[in-house]
């Protein structure tokens, strides 16, 4: 069994329904010269590879299909052939489809951090539709979203009941790192944007304390 990656140009697509129609549209379609080569680089990168460290489960593209492209591999090689496919897709304007989670994740508008989610793993940038989403739908058993600019400058949230978070920022060293209670997703997820974008307009308002360790 195999996990699925899809590819697809950014804004043909706002939504997991959008994205099944639009792949629809490309059945038959001459391959895109873009995704031929991020089709390619994947090949040639796995190809590198000893058999018994194969990340792709089969070779991809060479299929009429588009501008689409599927990517299959193994579950043990899920986040590398993540990054792997970012690192292709988003300097390219592709957006990542996720079926198995139904996650459409679109580089439009996008800010390069690092963006972990407790229950997925880690992603290379956030958008403000990112951070609506995410912080909407976080759920047991990690109800948690860190994002991080660089080593000890992040904003986090802890999701603690269906209306309740925790919402941490660290700007350095430990005598920088405050803590507040925040009631509401939508709350949660302007604030973090906001941070991410380095607008601390709302952010300051917060009434934050100080974490003592």
């Amino acid at each position: 069994m195999s996990y699925d990656h899809m590819l697809l140009p950014s804004g043909v697509a706002a939504t997991p329904a959008e994205a099944d129609a639009y792949f629809a549209t490309q059945e038959g379609q001459d391959e895109a010269t873009g995704v031929a080569a991020m089709a390619a680089e994947l090949n040639d990168r796995n190809a590198e590879l000893p058999e018994s460290d194969s990340f792709l489960s089969a070779p991809v593209g060479g299929v009429p299909y588009g501008t689409a492209l599927h990517i299959a591999s193994p579950y043990d090689a899920i986040g590398f052939v993540r990054n792997l496919v970012f690192e292709l897709a988003t300097p390219r304007g592709y957006a990542v489809y996720d079926p198995q989670l139904t996650w459409l994740i679109d580089p439009a508008g996008h800010i390069p951090v690092t963006v972990t989610h407790g229950g997925a793993g880690e992603f290379p940038y956030l958008t403000e539709t990112l951070a609506g989403f995410w912080v909407r739908e976080l759920a047991e058993p990690n109800p948690y979203l860190i994002v991080e600019r660089e080593a000890e400058v992040y904003i986090q949230t802890y999701r603690s009941s269906a209306e309740n978070f925790t919402l941490e920022y660290r700007d350095g060293g430990p005598d920088r790192h405050f803590t507040a209670e925040v009631t509401g997703a939508a709350t949660v997820a302007e604030l973090i944007w906001d941070w991410t974008r380095r607008d601390g307009t709302r952010l300051d308002r917060v009434p934050w304390k100080q974490l003592e360790w």
